[in-house]
């Protein structure tokens, strides 16, 4: 077996997913040899920090009791998304082997749907009364702050759990042992509610540069918080499933180097049919005007030119609106905006290159570097024209398609740029040669 941990005192001082990160590394006997190797608290931070394929081999390869020291011990949030990843069938046996206390906590939190924000809360934070003094809440602190998930803020309740307020520690730390906690609250908080998405939460959280947010029923109930680092989480994946889309690949659940071929091709080909159907469209579209191609042979060299103009154009105008939409710049009521916006920007890109486009085929005439023929001059109009015409056309579909996507509830990233090219390869043809029959005709065609 190897050993990677020789030196277990330097090993304490490394930071868990440090530790995580060269276990991923081994294969599956020595990761398992040395997972064992590792003190028990340590074993359950780095626990957390592996992905959930790893998370189950070791749980399938652990003995009963050690499994149940490592789950009772993981923060609850941490322990929650875990049973997510888990089948049915292993999950109640899991959760069998905690204690009661823990058992209630994780069943509360798996009772949340699935994407809510309530899924990655922890229940233990510190919570006090109005009528409590500083003194009070020091000791308090003192006493439960060793199992809490962070001590910057307090959140005061009522007694119906009601939340009244949050305070950061620091003005309790400032104040005078006998003032009461009613003396420190100005009322005024921000919470997340118990369903609320957690992509939504995490706007929230950037919105107020939050380290921690308290999470309440809709009631108002104090419940639970959560804090920046599950968020940092949230929004990594939420980042990876749009960048995967924008690919035009179906989000993957798993990490690249665990998921199986099989499950990977899955991924791809949908998408990769799709698109393919798409592009037969564009021959579809050829063979329509061949026999335009016919008599204007020359037509053919730039159909590549065209069709990748207006396909860029698109793909950057959908890249762009799917990230505003992703980061709250702009809503589904600003559109109408949006359409102008683009429709200028599609007409200026157009413009420049229509005029390369053009000044292209001149130069090239009268350099002597290709022959075009004697109605170059009409040909570069006609290439000019179409340019304006698919990039005005690209930027507009480019960028109300993630529209009509989200209006339907869908998400919008799935307007990637490989889907929106395709569409506007088959349209580009299409504005092309109805650009060159109207210039063109009774010369080339």
């Amino acid at each position: 077996m190897r050993n990677i941990f020789e030196d277990m005192e330097a090993v304490k001082n490394m930071h868990p997913n440090d530790i995580a990160e060269k276990l991923v590394e081994l294969d599956k006997k020595d990761r398992l040899f040395n997972f064992y190797r590792l003190p028990k608290d340590l074993k359950v931070e780095v626990f957390s920090y592996l992905n959930s394929t790893l998370q189950r081999e070791l749980i399938e390869a652990l003995g009963a009791e050690e499994t149940k020291e490592i789950l009772n011990e993981m923060a609850p949030d941490d322990r929650t998304e875990f049973f997510l990843d888990l089948p049915d069938e292993l999950i109640k046996d899991t959760i069998n082997l905690l204690g009661q206390k823990q058992r209630d906590v994780a069943l509360k939190l798996l009772g949340y749907p699935e994407d809510s924000i309530a899924r990655i809360m922890t229940p233990f934070y510190i919570r006090v009364k109005e009528d409590w003094t500083v003194e009070h809440v020091l000791d308090h602190i003192k006493r439960y702050g060793k199992i809490v998930e962070t001590l910057n803020i307090v959140y005061v309740v009522d007694d119906n759990s009601v939340l009244l307020d949050d305070i950061p520690i620091g003005k309790f730390l400032m104040a005078k042992p006998d003032t009461l906690v009613s003396e420190l609250c100005d009322y005024s908080f921000e919470a997340l509610i118990t369903t609320m998405p957690q992509e939504l939460a995490a706007q929230k959280f950037k919105k107020y540069d939050r380290s921690a947010l308290p999470v309440i029923t809709n009631t108002g109930v104090l419940v639970g918080i959560v804090t920046s680092d599950d968020i940092i989480d949230v929004i990594t994946d939420e980042m990876t499933e749009d960048a995967q889309k924008y690919g035009a690949v179906e989000a993957l659940e798993t990490p690249y180097v665990n998921i199986s071929l099989f499950n990977l091709y899955k991924k791809r080909a949908g998408w990769l049919i799709i698109l393919f159907i798409g592009e037969t469209m564009t021959a579809n579209a050829m063979g329509y005007f061949e026999h335009e191609l016919e008599r204007a042979i020359v037509l053919a060299l730039f159909i590549p030119l065209i069709i990748s103009s207006g396909g860029n154009t698109g793909s950057q105008a959908s890249t762009l609106i799917i990230r505003a939409l992703a980061l709250e710049e702009i809503k589904l009521k600003d559109w109408l905006f949006v359409l102008r916006r683009e429709i200028i920007m599609g007409l200026m890109l157009g413009v420049t290159l229509a005029v390369i486009g053009f000044l292209r085929i001149e130069t090239w005439q009268h350099m002597g570097w290709f022959d075009y023929g004697e109605h170059f001059t009409l040909l570069g109009f006609t290439v000019a024209a179409a340019l304006v015409g698919v990039a005005l056309w690209g930027t507009i579909v480019g960028a109300m398609i993630p529209f009509i996507l989200k209006s339907f509830k869908l998400d919008p990233a799935t307007a990637s740029a490989p889907f929106v090219a395709t569409l506007v390869d088959v349209t580009g043809l299409v504005i092309y040669f109805l650009v060159a029959m109207v210039i063109l005709s009774g010369t080339l065609l």
